[in-house]
């Protein structure tokens, strides 16, 4: 015979929520990460489209990132693929995916789209914050997005933080490095920006 605190389980999960597919951000490990303020969208709060977009701050610095890299990557080289894309960065069945802001990708490596997540790992990812929901994981999850990332052969991973006014570089068997808004760093090939410098300059 049941107990009454086996019943009173039993009753909880019958009765919680399912968390609809579409607010699934990422899966990480094991782990389903949800958009930033979805608990507000299945309380009736907010629509799904107003904890999906990206703020000013965001589009601005990705808009400058943008036209550095299509002035000076060479194209025939590399693709640049934007715009929350989609990486299944596991060959498991699973179909584990992160989604990346920035990615730049060997044509050698890419083939032609085939409409589902990218399948190969980019040379480059470039994350601007994140959308997140990181009540339950913390800050770990930039940590363990960024080994994933790497582990999967992407060759180095940038971090963004607006707030903290922060970048982390990460490459594979180096030491990752967080540094200041205004310290020039190579994206790849050379391609260097000063973040603080773009900002003011395009600002004027």
């Amino acid at each position: 015979m049941a107990t009454a605190i086996e019943n009173k389980i039993v009753k909880k999960k019958r009765g919680r929520k399912k968390i609809p597919d579409y607010l699934v951000y990422e899966i990480l490990g094991n782990k389903r990460i949800y958009y930033k303020d979805y608990k507000k969208v299945l309380s009736g709060e907010l629509p799904p489209e107003a904890i999906m977009g990206s703020s000013e701050l965001h589009a601005w610095i990705i808009d400058l990132i943008l036209r550095v890299l299509y002035s000076q990557l060479n194209k025939e080289k590399y693709k640049i693929l934007l715009g929350e894309v989609g990486y299944f960065y596991t060959s498991s069945r699973s179909k584990k995916w992160l989604n990346l802001d920035i990615a730049i990708v060997s044509r050698e490596k890419l083939k032609k789209p085939q409409g589902t997540y990218l399948k190969v790992p980019p040379e480059v990812v470039i994350e601007v914050d994140t959308k997140a929901d990181l009540s339950e994981v913390g800050d770990e999850y930039f940590v363990i997005k960024t080994e994933k990332l790497l582990k999967s052969g992407v060759k180095k991973v940038i971090w963004i933080f607006t707030d903290a006014k922060k970048i982390q570089i990460a490459e594979n068997k180096t030491p990752w490095i967080i540094v200041d808004f205004d310290y020039e760093f190579e994206i790849i090939d050379n391609i260097k920006i000063n973040l603080e410098k773009l900002l003011k300059e395009d600002m004027k």
